[in-house]
């Protein structure tokens, strides 16, 4: 859905959330989100190793972009693009790494 036309009142179904079509919905189920409110006090990166680990592969990254979004919306953030959480990803992503490599 449009995050521009998204309004937390309405948001009933899982491709209520922005960002969120069949796919994504799909993704959602994997995880046992059944509905919007299901994903209070969830966190992104979790849900995207838990649906790596689930379906036996790895997807692509964006796709914690949006849990990302999905997951500040329903704490209360307004709706946002995936793409507005990318380069906090990479970030977080970058410095996770370099932590894992030094205490080796």
């Amino acid at each position: 859905m449009n995050p521009d036309k998204v309004r937390r009142e309405t948001t009933i179904k899982l491709t209520d959330l922005p960002n969120i079509g069949k796919a994504g919905a799909a993704d959602l189920l994997v995880l046992g989100i059944l509905k919007p409110d299901d994903l209070k006090g969830r966190d992104p990166y979790q849900m995207y190793r838990q649906l790596c680990e689930i379906t036996a592969q790895k997807h692509d990254p964006c796709v914690i972009d949006v849990f990302i979004s999905i997951t500040r919306f329903i704490e209360g953030d307004e709706a946002k693009p995936w793409w507005f959480y990318t380069e906090e990803r990479k970030s977080i992503v970058a410095n996770t790494a370099g932590r894992a490599e030094r205490s080796l």
